[in-house]
Formats: C-alpha cells, structure tokens, sequence
C-alpha cells in the first residue's frame, strides 16, 4: 500500500512511501489481538494488593463471653470472618499477574493491529522533525495541521527525540514512542497514528521479528 508524506504543516510533499502488505495489509487475527494486550494489561498490574486473614489479625484470644446460658451463639474468637474486625475470606494476596506468549502469536498481534489501523485510513507519514526546545504549543500546532488534535493519536519515531518526547507530555491525547517499543495495546488503543519517514524501516524490522 502506498502512503503520501506529508509536512508537519499537514501539506503534501509529493513524496509517497509503499508499506509492505506482508506486514500492513494482512487480515487482522482478533484472537492474537486479544491475548497480547490482554498480556499487557496484565504485567502493569502491581500484583500487591493483600488482606488480612483471620491468622494474621491481631484482636484478643479471650472468649467473648461464656459458652451457655447467655442465649446467644456460641462464640470462641474474634478474629472469626462473621465479626467485625475479623479476618478477610479468602482475602486477596500478593502474586505476579503477568504470563507467557509465544513470540510468533506477538509479532501476529502487532501485524494484525498495524493491518486494521491502515484498512480504517488511520495510518499517515510524515516527514522527520524536531524542536530546537521542548514546545507544547509546536506540537499541538503539528498535530492541528494533520487534523488529529481532537483525536488519540500516536507519533512513532525512528530514534529518541527527548524535545519531541518533552513536548508531548503535557498533552494527555497524543503519545509518542520509538519504533522499537511499538506494541499492540498503544496501536488499538489510537484513533490515529503518525509515522515519521525514519521510522518506517525500523517498524517494518520490529513487525517482521
């Protein structure tokens, strides 16, 4: 498939780009979809959330009252989960929630997320920029001209851009990230996203790994 490049004025260049069908125009597999983001979201969780159960409580061991003749139920401890202040049942306890994918169903994924993106017309080039100084107001004027401001978009470059990075960080719609940590969950989870010239030949390595 071929793309036209524009400038970060949103004009065309002239220039056209051809994205490989191998790896942006394959039928997407939701199921892959589906486990390596469900994958991701999984190894963010911190896994350390913990509630007390009924050994690990600390109340008194004195009997609450005498065993008969008060007319109630017998109780023996207030650390049981019936009373208040007692210990959790089966409370949740620490653990590591993240697990394992082949590499070949991952690198599906990201194919299969780069291929839905680029048959919804939600794929665009642009050609390398950078900032002299990290600019809020620059950014937001690049992402004007595209006509994605008021959408969540994605700007992948070829290498590192630390006033690029800087710029977009106060701008919660738009995320930006090198070609190389690219992975399926940020490219669903984008209404747009916007490649550099620069980055296209490390992407296309990255999705064919």
């Amino acid at each position: 498939m071929e793309l036209a490049v524009l400038s970060k004025e949103g004009k065309d260049t002239g220039r056209k780009v051809t994205l490989s069908d191998e790896l942006f125009a394959i039928e997407p597999n939701n199921h892959a979809l589906y486990l390596d983001v469900k994958q991701y979201l999984a190894n963010q969780r911190q896994g350390t959330h913990k509630a007390k159960e009924r050994a690990e409580v600390s109340r008194t061991t004195k009997k609450f009252f005498r065993q008969k003749g008060t007319g109630n139920a017998r109780v023996g401890s207030l650390k049981s989960p019936v009373q208040k202040g007692g210990g959790t049942v089966f409370g949740p306890r620490p653990r590591d929630y993240s697990f394992k994918l082949n590499k070949k169903l991952k690198t599906l994924a990201r194919r299969s997320a780069m291929s839905q993106k680029a048959s919804e017309d939600k794929i665009m080039v642009v050609e390398n920029f950078s900032f002299d100084a990290p600019s809020t107001k620059s950014y937001l004027q690049i992402l004007n001209a595209l006509g994605i401001k008021d959408k969540k978009s994605l700007l992948v470059l070829g290498e590192s851009d630390k006033s690029v990075y800087l710029s977009s960080r106060n701008f919660k719609g738009s995320k930006v990230v090198n070609a190389s940590d690219i992975n399926t969950y940020i490219v669903m989870n984008s209404q747009a996203i916007v490649l550099t010239e620069d980055s296209l030949e490390k992407l296309e390595n990255v999705l064919r790994k």
